[in-house]
């Protein structure tokens, strides 16, 4: 659910939304989202600052219902 909702908001916030991908996996530290989006995209995906990035950190935080979940930003 959660990686389902982070990839419908990035879909919105990228031009290229066909190359957009949510990995998900279990680390030692709880659930880790890594957001796949292109190259040209990265930067608004990451925002001004990492503001968009942040933002997109609460949300998700807050949708997960007091479980650990880390959002990265994929450098690929």
């Amino acid at each position: 659910m959660l990686a389902a909702a982070l990839e419908h908001i990035v879909t919105g916030i990228v031009d290229d939304r066909d190359a957009v991908r949510i990995d998900e996996s279990d680390g030692p530290r709880g659930n880790v989202l890594t957001v796949h989006v292109a190259p040209a995209d990265r930067g608004r995906v990451i925002g001004r600052g990492g503001r968009t990035a942040k933002a997109l950190r609460a949300l998700v935080a807050a949708l997960a219902d007091e479980r650990r979940v880390r959002v990265d930003v994929a450098d690929d």
